[in-house]
């Protein structure tokens, strides 16, 4: 067995024997598809009396990933919980002790987290999606629709990228405490407040988060940004790119 796939398994042992990352996947699951039917239904029953313009602009597709902007939370503290238990624990002296090459530890733990977020992104937008548009009935968009299958993939690719922006983050805070205190306000309250107000909007669409989830939109007009979906996406790759690369560079710079 090589050395990087000893450290593959390593990481896949911490990661399934600590429950509370496992439960955070469960809860971006439920939240996020939980948050969408309710979200869902609320605009099915009030479809007709929506104005002619918010009609010809509705979006069954993203407005059945509404959830998604708290199922995010949970792949954020995923994310955290992941490298900051290295920290907390102690364990990052041991875990450097036998992987002395720190660019392994950090890609090996970066791909073992990646692929789980991933499958339960990919999950969780599918049934999100499909949830969604039952409740949305004559309103909700199939599968088949142009640019449908694309949005839905796309959600759940985001959802991966938000976790793996949240690891790159705490890699360079290693704090818990310092993570969450950063990253859940800043997704939870400020993205929205700045991408609300008229001064900040311009800067704020190019948010990880805001930036992001433009994927799951396939009406044009419902979103005014001067940028589409994929090009979305590709700046939070971006984002989530610099993340890890800034949490690399710490790691090899500073002790545990």
């Amino acid at each position: 067995m090589s050395h990087t796939t000893r450290v593959l398994r390593s990481e896949w042992t911490k990661i399934r024997s600590v429950r509370s990352t496992l439960w955070t996947l469960a809860t971006a699951l439920a939240v996020t598809v939980g948050l969408s039917a309710v979200i869902c239904v609320f605009t099915a029953s009030e479809f007709d009396s929506m104005s002619t313009g918010s009609k010809l602009t509705f979006d069954p597709t993203y407005t059945s990933f509404a959830g998604m902007s708290l199922g995010q939370l949970a792949m954020i503290a995923f994310g955290v919980l992941v490298v900051s238990g290295e920290y907390s624990t102690g364990m990052i002296r041991s875990s450097l002790s036998a992987v002395p090459q720190r660019g392994t530890f950090l890609a090996c733990k970066t791909v073992v987290a990646g692929g789980l977020v991933l499958v339960v992104g990919m999950v969780t937008s599918f049934v999100t999606f499909f949830v969604g548009q039952a409740l949305l009935g004559e309103h909700g968009a199939s599968i088949g629709d142009t640019g449908v299958l694309r949005a839905v993939f796309g959600g759940g690719l985001y959802m991966a990228l938000i976790a793996l922006f949240a690891m790159g983050v705490t890699f360079v805070l290693r704090s818990p405490l310092l993570a969450f205190a950063i990253l859940m306000p800043f997704f939870f309250l400020i993205s929205n407040i700045l991408g609300s107000v008229s001064a900040t909007k311009k800067v704020a669409q190019y948010l990880p988060d805001q930036a992001g989830n433009t994927v799951t939109s396939v009406v044009p007009e419902a979103l005014d940004r001067p940028y589409g979906p994929w090009g979305g996406l590709l700046i939070m790759v971006a984002w989530t790119a610099a993340a890890l690369l800034a949490g690399w560079f710490v790691l090899k710079k500073r002790d545990a």
